[in-house]
């Protein structure tokens, strides 16, 4: 090859390289990519200079008190116009103490670049279709139980130190009911508002107005999954008085120990039986008192034919249905606990988990677990309704 030939070659190279779109492009990530790692490493430092370097740090200051160990972002798109981006990016991150695995959520960032050619971070939000991070809703405040973390915004210290010891009264309460390996440990999240819940949950407000908490998690899933999130509605929680309350922590928490055997195959009247079940256990309310709606309908002389079903359980849907139906969940396992015995009922649980598909689950464990079928399950279950509720 001729020398003029060698340097035609190289100036094609350079034109290719300077005016081809996607080396840019991955510089542009690379270089954001690169500005997410030391913004991450900040947090984990503890280190509100180094992150005051990488951008906005509002941030740093709403999450400090929150225990971490890990946190890290990866890039998965960037759009530049000029001296301005947006990124995509995954952000994962591990509650020290709690979190066997990383929590993922989806990010989107506003970054620009300054005069010294370097990108900063503007601002970190939710992506369009997240839900929002407690700390998105403003500063966060901890309080630490002996076997509960819980997280709160625009709480005072001691309302979070009462959650706290509910959650740790919920905690043995659980295990002694359910008998099975489980992290033991709760992390519980306080937002302001109905209204901070929905933003937690990236649901409409309307969808749990009146619902006193919920439990976010992975069902079906091995230890290392990440710890369950117990969600509080403040507005509802707080008209409750002591034993309520106690209830739907101790309910909830039922949700993050059985977590790993409830699958697809669970029925809502099931998990969510077995939860209030193992909520109402050690108190005293009589039936009728804890299950008012169907005792109602009962005497009135409307009887249930059925278990509910999972459609039963829709949070916008009518009020009074979704009461009759968690009231029905948990007499047919009160009805489970006493005929059969309770470590029988925790054994159904699981059968029924563990069968892989809805589809004959329940029929399946009622036969090898309680030696019976549906259909004379559902006479006894409606015979007790009679009896309890009458």
């Amino acid at each position: 090859m001729s020398g003029a030939s060698v340097v035609a070659l190289c100036l094609l190279l350079v034109a290719l390289v300077a005016c081809g779109g996607p080396p840019v492009a991955d510089s542009a990530r690379a270089e954001v990519q690169s500005l997410l790692d030391r913004r991450a490493r900040a947090v984990l430092d503890r280190d509100p200079v180094a992150y005051a370097r990488t951008g906005d740090r509002t941030g740093y200051d709403r999450l400090s008190a929150v225990p971490l160990a890990d946190w890290s972002y990866r890039v998965t798109a960037v759009r530049r116009s000029g001296d301005t981006a947006t990124a995509q990016a995954d952000l994962s991150y591990r509650v020290r103490g709690h979190d066997r695995a990383p929590v993922t959520t989806a990010r989107t960032l506003r970054l620009s670049r300054g005069a010294d050619d370097r990108w900063s971070v503007d601002s970190d939000r939710p992506a369009r279709k997240a839900g929002q991070q407690l700390w998105d809703q403003g500063t966060v405040r901890v309080a630490r139980g002996e076997r509960s973390l819980v997280l709160g915004v625009g709480r005072p210290a001691d309302q979070l130190r009462g959650y706290a010891e509910l959650a740790d009264r919920a905690v043995p309460a659980v295990s002694d009911a359910w008998q099975r390996p489980w992290p033991r440990r709760v992390v519980v999240l306080v937002p302001d508002s109905l209204q901070g819940m929905a933003g937690l949950l990236n649901s409409p407000a309307s969808s749990y107005r009146g619902i006193a908490a919920v439990t976010t998690g992975e069902t079906g899933t091995g230890r290392r999954a990440p710890a369950d999130r117990i969600i509080v509605n403040p507005d509802a929680f707080g008209l409750l008085g002591d034993s309520g309350r106690r209830v739907v922590l101790t309910h909830e928490t039922t949700h993050v120990a059985t977590r790993t055997h409830t699958t697809a195959a669970t029925p809502l009247w099931l998990s969510e039986g077995f939860a209030d079940w193992v909520g109402y256990r050690s108190g005293a309310r009589a039936p009728a008192e804890a299950a008012p709606e169907l005792a109602y309908a009962v005497g009135r002389g409307d009887l249930p034919t059925a278990l509910p079903d999972d459609e039963d359980f829709g949070f916008s849907g009518d009020a009074d249905r979704l009461a009759r139906a968690y009231e029905s969940g948990w007499l047919a396992c009160r009805l489970i606990a006493d005929r059969w015995g309770e470590d029988r009922l925790g054994e159904f649980y699981r059968a029924v988990g563990a069968h892989g598909q809805r589809e004959g689950a329940v029929d399946s464990a009622m036969k090898t677990v309680l030696g019976t079928t549906r259909e004379a399950f559902t006479a006894q279950w409606r015979d007790y309704l009679r009896s309890e509720l009458g």
